[in-house]
């Protein structure tokens, strides 16, 4: 019976695409609707009106056709719902659930586990890799001390049975990512990029055939661990193995997914996926820049678009579709996307509020962009700010994810919340492989090109003053690691402080160790060597001292 609703559910996702797919398509019925209206009123000769004729005749008979084929994906889809459903009710009765502390939501959860029948999750919970996974979870919890920071257990491998329930929870959580090209990788690796695609040759049906060169390029890709912490009250580690594993992925899927959508977007590059916005942004192509990816372009004026804050109603949108017309679709077969927060679509819909031409107001429609077609994607104004928009074909964008996330306890505990704190961590690059396929629009100013993201201070190993008596050359910074300095006297008292409280300072003068704070004694010119350590983040500042004085 399990194998069975396994093919139902496959079979409704496959259909749910299809249908999916021709819904993509309304909007471009409605344009030609649009068209063929303004196409009445302009006709002025019978020769106009036999053409205009003949197009609503071919029109009405291609909608006709698009909206029975759309009826019947429908109708195929609630009668596999309707077997699924019947299927699942055959399936052995569920165990009684415990009363007390559980909660409706868990109940649910029970019933339904991630789309999975009882038979399902029974195969789940009994893999020994899942079942060494949630015993360990609940070792390395109850173990948690009382105090506020300690750490106890190593870092758990998630299975890869719980990883696929993680990634589809990511998906729900994640907005974007959905959107993009994931692939999974095992470490770091190159995607084959597909350059211009040639026109074909016509020749004689026996001639030698021309050669056609797709210039095909590499991007690379990498790993860098995304992470959070979640807080699991110590109740439910000793409940079930569903409820713990419910609990652990639905956290980790939130956590995990709203950090990926804000990454696609605005993401640095370093350290992180690079951003759409970020790409778009940059006036030269970076230092480190692979020689094997596509010729590197500007992007920065054609592809970062301002719509004065003068431009409303109907020339709001003339800007809106000649900007979208700026992000190519040439190596895109999907639909756009326009991402943007709840203040940015509400401007939106109220910019749509009109009238048209048969007297009917109009505004936005299940989600899409009005006139200009695509999906409307509404994020948390932490993640995009207001009066921006992200546009683009998501399938340009090429999100690796690398094997090996991990799970363990955190250094913090809330005891009089009775909750213990784990932190799941995954790892993810990310790069917008064909960057023109995508804009980025300001309303009212040129849009913004960066978010702040939470700082790395886990291994933050920067040095926040550097101090020799008096100015050096260049003036301090903390991203600046090279440094000269000119004494008249005989000695100089060097202090550094780290901007992060935990980390370690190590000083040497002419090779050999000082100590932080104290004096040197110059001798004609010798480099001060200041190692920075913290957590796995390591920086080295040098000041180059050349004593002048006698």
């Amino acid at each position: 019976m399990a194998l069975k609703a396994i093919m139902l559910r496959r079979s409704i996702e496959k259909k749910t695409h299809e249908l999916a797919a021709l819904r993509e398509r309304d909007g471009e019925f409605e344009r030609r609707e649009a068209e063929l209206e303004t196409a009445i009123n302009e006709a002025e000769t019978e020769e106009d009106e036999a053409a205009v004729s003949e197009e609503i005749e071919k029109f009405e008979t291609e909608k006709e056709a698009h909206e029975g084929e759309k009826k019947r994906l429908q109708e195929e889809i609630e009668g596999l719902e309707a077997e699924l459903k019947e299927t699942e009710s055959k399936a052995p009765g569920e165990p009684e659930s415990r009363t007390g502390r559980e909660g409706s939501r868990r109940t649910m959860e029970r019933r339904n586990f991630f789309g999975m029948n009882m038979q399902e999750r029974e195969a789940f919970l009994a893999d020994n890799n899942v079942k060494a996974f949630l015993s360990r979870v609940r070792e390395i919890g109850s173990a948690a001390p009382v105090n506020k920071r300690a750490v106890t257990g190593a870092d758990l491998t998630i299975p890869t049975a719980v990883l696929e329930l993680i990634r589809q929870n990511i998906m729900d959580y994640s907005k974007l990512v959905r959107r993009v090209r994931l692939r999974t990788v095992s470490g770091k690796a190159r995607q084959t990029v597909m350059g211009t695609i040639p026109e074909a040759v016509w020749t004689e049906m026996c001639a030698k055939l021309n050669e056609i060169d797709f210039g095909f390029t590499q991007t690379e890709v990498d790993g860098y661990k995304v992470g959070g912490v979640i807080y699991i009250c110590k109740a439910t580690l000793e409940d079930s193995d569903l409820e713990l594993a419910a609990e652990i992925i639905d956290a980790l899927g939130i956590a995990i997914g709203i950090a990926l959508d804000k990454a696609i977007l605005y993401g640095l590059g370093t350290k992180m996926p690079l951003g759409i916005v970020t790409r778009l942004a940059q006036e030269s192509a970076p230092s480190d820049y692979p020689a094997t990816a596509r010729p590197w372009q500007d992007l920065h004026t054609s592809n970062m678009i301002t719509i004065q804050s003068s431009s409303t109603g109907l020339e709001f949108f003339k800007e809106i579709v000649l900007a979208g017309g700026k992000a190519s679709n040439k190596y895109a077969r999907g639909t756009k996307f326009w991402a943007m927060n709840e203040t940015t679509y509400t401007k939106i819909k109220v910019e749509a509020m009109n009238f048209n031409s048969a007297g009917a107001i109009v505004s936005v429609q299940d989600g899409a962009m009005p006139v200009a077609g695509g999906d409307i994607v509404v994020l948390s104004d932490d993640i995009i700010p207001d009066n921006n928009i992200v546009a683009g074909y998501g399938e340009l964008y090429l999100l690796a994810e690398r094997a090996g996330s991990e799970f363990a306890r955190s250094d913090e505990y809330r005891f009089a919340e009775d909750q213990v704190a784990f932190k799941g961590t995954a790892r993810y690059d990310g790069d917008p492989v064909i960057a023109e396929g995508f804009i980025a629009i300001g309303l009212g100013a040129a849009p913004q090109t960066s978010m702040a993201f939470a700082g790395d201070t886990a291994n933050d190993a920067t040095l926040e003053a550097l101090d020799l008596g008096s100015a050096l050359t260049p003036a301090f910074a903390p991203n600046k690691y090279e440094y000269t300095f000119s004494a008249t006297s005989a000695t100089v008292t060097a202090e550094a402080i780290a901007t992060q409280d935990a980390a370690q300072i190590v000083m040497t003068y002419d090779g050999k160790k000082v100590r932080n704070g104290g004096t040197l004694t110059l001798a004609d010119t010798k480099d001060l060597v200041v190692t920075v350590t913290n957590g796995l983040g390591k920086q080295t500042y040098t000041v180059s001292i050349t004593k002048t004085g006698a």
